[in-house]
């Protein structure tokens, strides 16, 4: 299957979106830009993409193929699930999974999500409310989570 590509401005930097019969498989802060394909599925992501950015949207309704293992999914799936402007912990996170001991494997999952903000891996925090990392450096989550109005451990989704 031959994989389409766009590169999208967003106030975070330039983010690649990748997609593969008619579903995202990635999106990735990236340092440059490249030719970008023709794809009315990639139009759609950076539409809903410029919505959220514009504070008109809370959610994404896109096809989605991430690229794991079963477990890594299983970890993605659960992020989706946060609701806009709350966050979670890697502990709660684990728990849902079914085993608090899958934390680390969890947090690992949750490092290696390859759809950033769509499938808002953002939302999870430490446990003590800090910004544990993100793939797109913490300056872009706390962005993230304070363009979402997430103000405080208050805001945590159980």
């Amino acid at each position: 299957m031959e994989v389409q590509t766009v590169y999208y401005s967003s106030p975070l930097g330039i983010l690649e979106l990748r997609s593969r019969s008619e579903a995202i498989i990635s999106v990735l802060f990236t340092d440059n830009s490249g030719e970008s394909s023709e794809s009315l599925l990639l139009t759609n992501a950076i539409s809903q993409l410029d919505e959220y950015f514009a504070k008109k949207r809370t959610t994404f309704d896109l096809p989605l193929a991430p690229e794991g293992t079963d477990f890594q999914k299983r970890v993605w799936g659960e992020l989706i699930k946060i609701p806009f402007g709350q966050t979670t912990t890697y502990l709660k996170m684990a728990k849902r999974l079914g085993d608090e001991k899958v934390i680390r494997a969890a947090a690992s999952a949750n490092g290696k999500n390859p759809i950033a903000i769509i499938i808002p891996c953002h939302r999870v925090i430490g446990s003590d409310g800090s910004l544990t990392g993100y793939a797109g450096g913490l300056w872009r989550k706390e962005w993230l989570l304070k363009h979402e109005g997430v103000s405080s451990q208050v805001d945590l989704f159980s």
